[in-house]
């Protein structure tokens, strides 16, 4: 009993869990006659907001319970609040006076994991504005309180709404890449809701559960796990093949980046194999990825690594982590001559 105690301790601190659910306290019920705005600070409840609409650092969020809008300016101040189309008008409004330049070219998004929100991704997402010319466009979702099949949706939205963007990348954290690929798995359907959109051209994948998570499984009895981790922390714990059937392969470039101590051992002992404390290196492996590289970090602190950050922007720019010559593909199902590390 002791040792499942330790082990959801560091499983809860490790994704960043914690932190993030106790910022969010839920929304107090509230009678309005109609939208009064004017600029007031947020009060946290990062798991309660998922965005629909991203420009620049300026976003149009959802409430996940109450189902209204607010429009966020970089300060996270909230300059609206109503229906989408009234934050919509509200920031084409601001557009115009305050001279904000419209997006064009390349867009770098980034998507957070479980339990966390956008910041998780501020490290990493400066470094590639830095080292890309791009334009980052940093997403959050209600990672725990909603289903994979409604953060697709969200993400769905928010691509679609990327105006003046020509080019788009993916880099994404552990959750956020099972999200993108159910966004994707839904164009492959006889009547889709959306389009996979045309623009994405590369995807990172950091430390991706492709194949599950067997530390989701060992505590999918547990309570307080899904009360922390939601409906997207109970399809984690989903038998592989189950899972699978909603989750479809990027038809783009992709690579793939595990966290692990590059032994059998690992570092959890739950966890069996090499892992980065929350996810095996084998269960980061899809079959199609243009390349793969495991790095000696754990699941939580992977994107503030350097040698993860460097890998990243060398994939972006030129489709490989290290080297042409050191790539390590993973054979798609019939292919021969790529082999799996």
């Amino acid at each position: 009993m002791l040792l499942r105690l330790i082990i959801a301790a560091s499983w809860l601190f490790c994704a960043g869990v914690t932190s993030a659910f106790a910022q969010s306290a839920p929304p107090v019920a509230s009678v309005s006659v109609g939208p009064v705005n004017f600029p007031t600070a947020t009060m946290g409840g990062v798991q309660f907001w998922s965005d629909e609409l991203v420009f620049r650092d300026w976003r149009i969020q959802q409430n996940v319970y109450t189902g209204h809008h607010r429009l966020l300016d970089g300060r996270d101040f909230r300059r609206a609040w109503g229906t989408f189309d009234e934050c919509q008008a509200r920031l084409r409004d601001l557009q115009r006076e305050l001279d904000l330049q419209p997006m064009k070219g390349r867009a770098v998004v980034t998507l957070h994991g479980l339990g966390r929100s956008r910041d998780a991704m501020n490290g990493l997402g400066d470094f590639l504005s830095h080292e890309c010319d791009c334009t980052w466009i940093n997403v959050t979702y209600a990672s725990s309180r909603r289903s994979l099949d409604e953060h697709a949706q969200s993400l769905a939205n928010v691509l679609q709404r990327l105006e003046g963007i020509e080019h788009i990348d993916l880099v994404c954290h552990s959750l956020g890449n099972l999200v993108v690929r159910r966004y994707l798995h839904e164009a492959t359907l006889p009547e889709p809701r959306w389009k996979a959109d045309p623009r994405i051209e590369r995807m990172v994948m950091l430390g991706p559960p492709n194949q599950g998570a067997q530390l989701a499984r060992f505590f999918k009895e547990s309570e307080l796990f899904g009360l922390v981790t939601g409906p997207s922390g109970r399809q984690l714990a989903l038998p592989v093949s189950e899972a699978q059937t909603r989750l479809a392969t990027p038809q783009f470039e992709f690579g793939i980046i595990a966290g692990g101590r590059g032994n059998e051992r690992g570092s959890n002992p739950v966890v069996t194999g090499d892992d980065d404390m929350i996810v095996a290196v084998e269960e980061t492996r899809l079959a199609g990825a243009s390349d793969f590289l495991v790095v000696p970090c754990w699941h939580g602190t992977m994107l503030r690594d350097e040698r993860v950050q460097q890998s990243v922007v060398q994939f972006l720019k030129h489709g490989y982590f290290v080297a042409a010559d050191k790539r390590a593909p993973i054979a798609a199902a019939g292919e021969r001559g790529a082999s799996a590390p």
